[in-house]
């Protein structure tokens, strides 16, 4: 109390009229609407129909029954499937965390002293191979490592025989590209993350005689290790997912040399029409991206 009137309690104040809070909640209706149907809905759908004979040809597309844990128990029997995750893991790790985040950190990292006119046509140059359409992206590197292709033209001025790059070097063709198209991506990111460093940090590490390389490791790194843990999810989650580029490129060939788990879940659902056994397959796919989310936040340290 004081001049003799009453001061109304913090918690009064905090309290909201039941008029915005259904403002708020009629607002954000149309939002959860449309989360419900397009991300909700078909996860529930698809944990549902795992567990089912799903089918689209065959006794099975007429008697939908529940199987409970066969489909798991045959896709861990299947020795496609466990190449499908060796050949994920491979293409993740060399494209994603290898490629697209060191390479994107690389060069956000080069450019961070350059000029802006520098700046804008290497981020253009970059960034030109991410807007463009992944299945152009494909055509155009299955033309570069054709037979009469770009890159056997280079090796014919220097007299080198020309390789069957498809066949002869199928993954590390997929993952190159993937790496050319993507790490504009993370170029991005990292960029914006050091712009907002302070200087005055690292000029006062300068005059304390610490050099270049300690100030990268002790400063910098630490400083965006917050960006680092979310780029590398993100570019993991969204390499875990490339289907198109590896389907174009080598249509998961030569055999399952580049069947990663999306091409192998496309081919069992689509091709092989056991569409139970296909959303089995991608729950998996679904586990393996929540457990390199995981590692990556226990890893760096990141709080959520």
């Amino acid at each position: 109390m004081e001049n003799g009137l009453i001061e109304p309690s913090k918690h009064e104040n905090k309290r909201k009229p039941l008029s915005d809070n259904l403002k708020s909640i009629f607002f954000l209706l149309p939002s959860w609407v449309l989360l419900l149907i397009f991300f909700i809905g078909p996860m529930i759908l698809t944990f549902i129909f795992s567990f089912t004979n799903l089918a689209l040809t065959g006794a099975e597309a007429s008697q939908l029954q529940f199987i409970g844990f066969e489909n798991f128990t045959r896709m861990f029997q299947d020795p496609e499937f466990r190449t499908s995750v060796w050949n994920t893991i491979i293409f993740v790790f060399f494209s994603a965390v290898l490629g697209q985040c060191f390479l994107g950190f690389l060069i956000a990292f080069l450019m961070r002293e350059k000029n802006k006119t520098f700046r804008r046509v290497i981020g253009l140059i970059i960034i030109a191979a991410w807007v463009t359409p992944e299945v152009v992206v494909s055509f155009c590197w299955v033309a570069f490592l054709s037979e009469s292709g770009t890159a056997n033209w280079v090796l014919g001025l220097l007299n080198i025989e020309p390789i069957a790059w498809l066949f002869t070097f199928p993954m590390a063709s997929v993952i190159i590209a993937n790496i050319w198209r993507g790490t504009a991506f993370s170029m991005m990111v990292f960029q914006s993350a050091l712009d907002d460093i302070p200087k005055e940090v690292e000029e006062a590490a300068i005059m304390d005689g610490a050099s270049r390389w300690k100030i990268v490791t002790k400063i910098t790194i630490p400083m965006v290790k917050g960006t680092i843990a979310t780029n590398l999810m993100l570019v993991t989650l969204q390499t875990l997912g490339v289907f198109t580029l590896i389907y174009t490129m080598t249509g998961g060939g030569p055999g399952v040399s580049t069947a990663t788990l999306p091409v192998f879940m496309y081919k069992q659902a689509f091709v092989s029409y056991q569409l139970g056994y296909g959303t089995a397959i991608s729950l998996v796919l679904l586990v393996i991206g929540a457990i390199a989310s995981l590692i990556y936040m226990k890893t760096l340290k990141v709080k959520v």
